[in-house]
This record gives structure tokens, sequence and C-alpha cells, in this order.
């Protein structure tokens, strides 16, 4: 597995590259399936929905069948299960296929961790791909994981490249919220929704990576605060984000000193070494909550608070994104967060 692809896999996972297993998308597989076969398939396939739920695995899977049947006409009507030990398969896992580029937030030589965003370094990569000739006469498949990340020149050289595809060309966009990214990329992309994990698949997928579900109040727990997400879920179980929920709770129900005593000790928890996993998962569940509260409060006809609770969710998030580009103090920043989120 390539060093970009490790990067971005969570503790207790496996990388979407060399994961043989796939749940809860028969309906989507089929039609990728079926549409390839057909030899009508678009070159460009937005493949969106929340994060965590197998958009990546579904991309790989695809690219891996029609790089295991370049010829449509001789490919099955269905995406089975991908044999590790196939060449196909070891060389996509490596990061070594010379027909599949995989175009994800690089990793920053100076300081080992992840960059905020897709450069156009990055895309130029697949200028430089395309620009390749296959000597099998393959396909050339770029996955774009997710698009949410390109900045703004990297989507604009990526919009070139799907106006004016190469050659048996084809592009997987993988989208969190593809109402974020630019109207024209969404244009030259036939969108493909996928929805959340239903409870039996979730935990299917858990079981297959080896964190099976008790049955009993942890199995309740996991289930309802992941969404249907096997990332979210493997942040609650792998990365304390239980946790996490009950110290903020705390912080919400507390007063006074023990308030400010609570919400140090999560601030330090937050800000630790290694600790960007859990201060994502963090953020979106303060933005859960916020966006709850707006929404129980225009339920009631508080319209005045409902602004008031959606617009500090907006407002965090721009606190967050300011710290980030100047290296703020992330300590300071999140007790800030909470005194406002109080």
């Amino acid at each position: 597995m390539s060093d970009q692809q490790d990067a971005h896999v969570l503790e207790g996972a496996l990388a979407p590259a060399r994961n043989p297993k796939l749940f809860g998308h028969h309906a989507a597989e089929e039609f990728l399936a079926r549409s390839y076969r057909s030899g009508k398939s678009h070159h460009a396939i937005l493949i969106e929905g929340p994060q965590g739920i197998g958009k990546a695995t579904l991309a790989f899977r695809f690219a891996h069948h029609v790089l295991s049947y370049p010829e449509p006409t001789d490919a099955p009507a269905t995406l089975d299960d991908p044999d590790p030990a196939s060449p196909i398969s070891r060389q996509i896992a490596s990061g070594a296929s010379h027909n599949l580029l995989h175009l994800a937030r690089p990793t920053d030589e100076k300081t080992g961790k992840v960059k905020s965003a897709i450069t156009i370094d990055e895309v130029r990569r697949a200028g430089h791909f395309f620009s390749q000739t296959s000597g099998t006469g393959n396909w050339r498949i770029v996955i774009i994981d997710p698009a949410d990340d390109l900045n703004r020149n990297a989507a604009n050289a990526i919009l070139k490249l799907l106006e004016e595809p190469p050659r048996r060309a084809m592009f997987l966009v993988l989208s969190h919220a593809p109402g974020k990214l630019l109207p024209t990329i969404r244009s030259r992309c036939q969108a493909l929704k996928l929805s959340p994990l239903g409870d039996k698949d979730l935990s299917s997928a858990l079981s297959f990576l080896g964190l099976p579900l008790d049955g009993g109040k942890t199995e309740e727990m996991v289930l309802g605060l992941s969404k249907g997400s096997v990332s979210q879920a493997l942040k609650l179980l792998n990365y304390g984000g239980t946790e996490i929920i009950a110290a903020f709770d705390e912080v919400i129900a507390s007063e006074g000193p023990k308030a400010r005593k609570a919400m140090h000790r999560l601030a330090d928890v937050l800000s630790g070494k290694d600790s960007e996993v859990i201060f994502g998962f963090f953020l979106d569940h303060l933005s859960d909550h916020l966006t709850g509260r707006a929404r129980h409060a225009a339920l009631a006809g508080d319209l005045h608070t409902a602004d008031r609770q959606a617009k500090l969710v907006s407002d965090i998030a721009e606190k967050v994104a300011t710290a980030q580009a100047y290296n703020l103090d992330r300590k300071q920043t999140i007790l800030s967060i909470l005194d406002s989120a109080r």
C-alpha cells in the first residue's frame, strides 16, 4: 500500500484499495456493472454520500472490474469481490498500477502530516498520467478522493480534464458534500448517490474488520451515533469517540468552576499529540449538536435562536480554519469554541 493511501486510513480499517468487501450498496454495484457492460458508461461518475459509507471502496472495486475486463462486452453484469492474490489487485493495493491513479490530499514531506487540500500539483500528476500511452491499450482511471478537498486551482484543472477527456479515460469523483463542488464539475459527471448503511450492513462491516458488536448497550450506542458510517463507528470504538461525547455533554450540563474544569480536560485531550482524528470527530459532533439545537428552536417557532445557532456553526468553522491557517494554539481555540457553544 502506498504511503499516501496509508496516511488516510483509520485504525482498524482497511484501505479501500485493498478492501475485498463492500456492504450495503448492491444497487449501485449493479448499476455500474451493467452500465459499463452496455458500452455506454459515462466517462466521469460522481459517487456521492456521507463520509465513511464505502464510496472509495466502491470506486476501487469498479476500477478493478474495468481493468480486469477492458472490453465492456466481455464484462459480467455484476461486480465480484476482487481476488487479493491477482496481479491487478496487488498492483492496485500497492499503488503500482499503471492504469489507475488515486488523487487524495498528499503528505507534507517536512511535517509528515496530511495537507489540508488536494493541490494543483496533484492534478498535474493526472495530466501526466493521461499523457502516457498505455502499452496494453487498457483504460486509464483516476479516483479523486474526495473532490471536496480540491483547492480552487486544482478544481479548475480537473474541470479542464473532464471537459476534454482522453480516449478510454474514466474519472471516479468522490464527494461527501457535492453541493459544495463547482457546478461545472457536477454537470460533467453522472451522479451516483449512496445512502448511509443500515444497521445490519454496518454491523456486518464492523464484524468483517474484527469489531463485532456485542448486542448490548455498546451496539445500540454505536449504531445510533455512527449514522450508518463505518468511519464514524471506528472513531467511536477505536479513538475514544464515546468518551469525547460524554465529556462534551458534561461541559454543556455543568456551570461555574466545574464547567471550566470539564472544558480544560476536554481541550487537553483534543489538543494532544496525534489528536487530528478525534478533533475532527469532535467538530462533527459539535456541528450536529448545534444544528439539532437550531432545528429544535425552528420547530418551536423561535426563529431568532434558530438563526443564532445556525450562524454559530459557520462561525466555529471559520474560527477553526483561521486557527489552522495561522497555526494558533489549538487548546485556546477549543476553549473559545466551547465557550461559544455553551
